[in-house]
């Protein structure tokens, strides 16, 4: 197994590039970084093309299964790929497989607009995973799925559902289309409380930006308009928690 010292060095240059969503969007690759989530992507088969591990790492499968495209570098450079103050030594650079074709409206579905935190968006979709939703559509400007952020908060989650980036307005016209409900989330005289309407077995609902919710264009394509109760003396919830507590409200038994 070669071993890699030194920035300079050409692998180290291109894993690099993939810092930037461009560079990841060109090569159609991805830096899976960390311990667990190599772990999940392994069980998944997701195509892994080359690993990068420290001395810690030299004896893990993905080294035995990746063998003549591994690589040994010093903890320096492990710091250097990382985007972690602590990184943990094991990287795989993966192809990316996400789906950008939908054709599958039946279930549960949440579409992102303009969610813009990394941190936001991996909680989602981790939520998505964990209450049984069929997938996440990520609309326009919402952050990129495959960036490290987001990559370690979703948790392995993304190797277990359906995750594809959609156009916001398209997607909820193509769900309306086919007769699906499709609900906005935001808080004005047109929302109605979530726990009084009806839960429909087939859904989409949409969570805008942290800052700013939806804008109005989006809320006016929505069959309804809704909000979460607050019964305390908060202003509002982060989009995180709101979309959570909007899936799990949706799949609980009344």
């Amino acid at each position: 197994m070669q071993q890699i010292t030194s920035k300079k060095n050409d692998i180290i240059k291109e894993i690099k590039k993939l810092d930037a969503k461009k560079q990841r969007k060109k090569s159609n690759l991805y830096v899976i970084e960390g311990l667990h989530l190599i772990e999940e992507a392994l069980k998944y088969n997701v195509n892994i093309k080359q690993a990068l591990v420290t001395d810690k790492y030299i004896n893990h499968r993905l080294v035995k299964e990746y063998y003549d495209n591994s690589y040994e570098i010093t903890e320096e450079l492990a710091e250097y790929i990382s985007d972690t103050k602590t990184p943990q030594g094991i990287f795989a650079v993966a192809e990316i497989e996400q789906e950008n074709k939908f054709n599958n409206y039946n279930g549960k579905w949440v579409l992102l607009d303009n969610v813009q935190d990394p941190g936001n968006v991996g909680t989602i979709v981790r939520t998505a995973d964990a209450a049984g939703f069929s997938g996440v559509l990520l609309g326009d400007n919402t952050a990129d799925v495959y960036q490290g952020k987001v990559q370690r908060s979703m948790q392995g989650s993304q190797f277990h559902i359906p995750i594809v980036v959609a156009d916001t307005k398209y997607i909820m016209n193509e769900f309306k289309k086919k007769n699906i409900s499709v609900w906005a989330t935001e808080v004005n005289k047109n929302a109605k409380p979530v726990n009084e309407l009806e839960k429909p077995n087939d859904i989409l609902i949409v969570m805008g930006n942290e800052a700013n919710g939806l804008n109005k264009e989006i809320l006016l394509l929505a069959d309804e308009q809704v909000y979460i109760p607050i019964f305390g003396k908060a202003e509002s919830l982060n989009v995180g928690v709101a979309a959570s507590v909007m899936m799990y409200h949706l799949v609980l038994k009344s």
